[in-house]
């Protein structure tokens, strides 16, 4: 037996709760923008993710209009930083409603590190911070989806592993439902089957 729920029979906050507790876990942007008149802004943004590989580019959702998405249309720059476990507290309170005047770096006691294509800042703090120029934006329905060229990474030496960052040492934040977050937990390795190889390690049930 399931539950069924209809987007057009129930209110948008509770169907917009429902789908944030299902389509999960999802990875934070932590986004760092300047206004056009020059004051810094830092928000979390969990519907984030990679859209293209060639040219590489990021993307993510701002749900109504956001300080983040104001300054980025007036700016063509952003940087997305790594929402790191041990920054949790802070990334959180990076979420908190403050009025455009209000920089988060300053407000929640983050440090601005200047970037190296970019004339936003990243967080000192964060293991790895994301440049990048503006592509394009698209509005779909009350959300507007940014989607931005990636001009660098810059990685915390220490988190990497040969010519990789390892996980482990990252420690990624991922929001669930609710007022939910998770952490890193588990990590499982599984190598992707070659047709040429099937069934290979997988076992088909009833096998």
């Amino acid at each position: 037996m399931r539950v069924d729920v209809d987007p057009e029979t129930v209110g948008r906050r509770e169907f917009y709760a429902l789908l944030n507790s299902v389509v999960v876990p999802r990875p934070i942007a932590w986004v760092s923008s300047r206004s056009a008149d020059g004051v810094l802004n830092l928000a979390p943004h969990s519907f984030f993710t990679v859209s293209s590989v060639r040219p590489p580019m990021v993307q993510f959702t701002s749900v109504g209009r956001k300080d983040s998405l104001n300054n980025v249309e007036a700016t063509g720059e952003f940087v997305v930083n790594f929402a790191a476990e041990p920054l949790y507290e802070q990334v959180n309170a990076s979420g908190t409603n403050f009025p455009p005047e209000v920089s988060e770096f300053e407000a929640i006691g983050v440090t601005t590190e200047p970037s190296r294509t970019v004339s936003v800042p990243r967080v000192a703090e964060s293991p790895v911070a994301i440049e990048c120029t503006l592509h394009t934006t698209l509005e779909l329905g009350d959300c507007t989806l940014v989607i931005g060229q990636v001009r660098q990474i810059a990685i915390d030496a220490a988190m990497m592993d040969g010519d990789h960052p390892e996980v482990r040492r990252l420690r990624p934040l991922a929001r669930l439902g609710k007022d939910e977050w998770s952490t890193l937990g588990e990590v499982r390795s599984i190598t992707r089957i070659r047709h040429s190889d099937w069934p290979g390690h997988f076992t088909p049930p009833g096998s």
